[in-house]
């Protein structure tokens, strides 16, 4: 392996990250679980414009934590499709896409080689991003600025379920559940998968919701963000950490306070719930999620784990991936 300029490949094997955990981090997921479980889910399919021919799309909406109304893309192979991958009992399996920060679900054609492959794919907008899902201030639409520290003042005061990230992560579950609810879904054979926040997400969602089987995360973010920030890498998607700081607390009083509320949403200390087969790609040359940050993850995973390493990339588009995640799915 080349060197990087993070740390040597061997080191990384065994690195587990620096930023802190909360003492109360399993109680904070257990009130955000029942929480969710105290919310109606409402949930509402609405037949789409978009008709392939082979498979049914609807745009899906549920109910969130704090009232917001979620979407999702739902596509749904015929029966021909679906028989490809439909076992003894009839039931087929079902994949939930992530999509990066800032983005959206994307378009109902980027669903079709999973459908046509007989998989059920449910693809979330990310509240406040740039899908439909509302914000929790009841907005349509792109509010992302800032999602990261979106309520890290009052979390370092004591009210951490103020975190964005703790609603996010509750979206993926009622999603995964919804799914797993379905008539025709085997909620044995349900898997995760997403790039970059995706990636976070995909984990988040397995660590929460651990029926997931499968989980196909790519260089995830939202990982050991104080190994972000003393790399000097608080930058692109975390430029916001160094924002925070800029006008919240320029002389660093409050460091410490900060790096142990984000504790709560670093998906490093969820990994170890997560009992889903992990399949990890990631670049040694990514410097918006550094391999470190991803590998304190990966790390602290204990279930069945590989990943795919490319050397020469990094927070891109890698060669064959795709590819390799789907033929990981349908195994």
């Amino acid at each position: 392996m080349p060197l990087t300029f993070d740390f040597p490949f061997e080191a990384l094997k065994t690195y587990t990250g620096i930023n802190p955990r909360p003492d109360d981090f399993d109680s904070y997921w257990a009130s955000a679980l029942a929480e969710l479980n105290a919310t109606p889910a409402e949930s509402e399919l609405v037949p789409a414009a978009f008709k392939p021919g082979f498979a049914d799309c609807h745009d899906l909406w549920f109910t969130g934590v704090g009232g917001a109304r979620i979407h999702a893309k739902l596509v749904r192979p015929n029966a021909d499709c679906a028989r490809r991958q439909q076992r003894d009992n009839g039931l087929g399996p079902a994949v939930l896409l992530f999509h990066g920060y800032t983005g959206h679900s994307g378009d109902w054609q980027s669903k079709l080689a999973l459908a046509a492959s007989g998989f059920t794919v449910a693809a979330l907008d990310c509240r406040g991003q740039g899908g439909l899902s509302q914000d929790t201030g009841g907005v349509l639409g792109n509010t992302h600025q800032g999602h990261i520290v979106r309520g890290l003042v009052e979390a370092i005061e004591g009210k951490p379920e103020k975190l964005l990230y703790r609603a996010l992560f509750m979206d993926t579950v009622r999603l995964a559940r919804l799914v797993m609810a379905m008539d025709g879904i085997d909620p044995a054979r349900v898997a995760a998968s997403g790039w970059s926040q995706g990636g976070g997400l995909t984990l988040a969602c397995a660590a929460l919701e651990p029926r997931i089987a499968k989980a196909a995360p790519v260089y995830p973010f939202l990982s050991d963000y104080k190994r972000v920030w003393e790399m000097d890498m608080a930058k692109d998607a975390y430029v916001e950490l160094r924002e925070w700081f800029r006008r919240f607390d320029p002389l660093h009083k409050r460091e410490n306070d900060v790096f142990k509320a984000l504790g709560y949403i670093d998906i490093q200390h969820l990994a170890s719930r997560v009992k889903a087969e992990v399949l990890m790609g990631m670049g040694l040359m990514d410097t918006i999620c550094p391999p470190s940050s991803q590998m304190a993850t990966y790390n602290k995973l204990t279930c069945k784990k590989s990943t795919l390493v490319y050397p020469d990339f990094g927070h891109e588009d890698l060669p064959s991936h795709h590819d390799r995640i789907l033929e990981f799915l349908c195994v």
